[in-house]
């Protein structure tokens, strides 16, 4: 059996984040720029490998000075560490739409262990004959276990150390050319 490679949809697809501020409420955001692949044995999901990448410097949170100061030195240090990397090495299924995606998060220069929730939307033909399958990617990672802590004189409660992420993804089958 082949591998199947599965390109990112980006026009179907968003990269969100939320966190506490001041213990009573959250600040929300995203990625706008970021890529993904998949690969799988044949077209079975249960053997995907997932290569991401979000760039760092495409945070927006709706206001630009906090923009600014997450990327800056205090947070992410994007001119150091330009990019967060996902590589997801295992697929469990939990039933028929729910999986466990086992791999690495690399953030500002720490590569740790993760797992995520990962919900199959399916696969579905588009009218132009490309075949497409979709997920919902959800879970929650320490900042602080990356080094994405807050300067000593803001306050350890301005923020909460666990960051949820939301990711609603759309992956496009790459055609192969058979030999002629």
């Amino acid at each position: 059996m082949t591998n199947t490679k599965w390109a990112l949809d980006a026009s179907h697809s968003e990269v969100h984040f939320k966190i506490r501020h001041l213990m009573i409420s959250n600040v929300s955001g995203q990625f706008g720029k970021f890529s993904a692949a998949v690969e799988t044995l044949g077209d079975d999901i249960s053997t995907a490998k997932v290569h991401f990448t979000a760039e760092i410097d495409s945070i927006s949170t709706n206001n630009e000075h906090r923009d600014t100061h997450l990327k800056n030195a205090d947070f992410f240090d994007a001119v150091n560490h330009p990019q967060l990397v996902f590589e997801g090495s295992r697929l469990e299924k939990v039933d028929e739409e729910n999986y466990k995606l086992y791999g690495t998060l690399s953030m500002r220069g720490v590569t740790k262990e993760v797992v995520i929730n990962a919900e199959f939307g399916g696969v579905a033909q588009d009218p132009w004959g490309n075949t497409r399958m979709g997920f919902t990617v959800t879970g929650k990672v320490n900042r602080k276990a990356f080094g994405v802590v807050m300067p000593a004189e803001a306050g350890s409660a301005l923020l909460g150390e666990d960051v949820n992420l939301n990711a609603n993804v759309q992956f496009v089958k790459e055609k192969v050319l058979q030999p002629a």
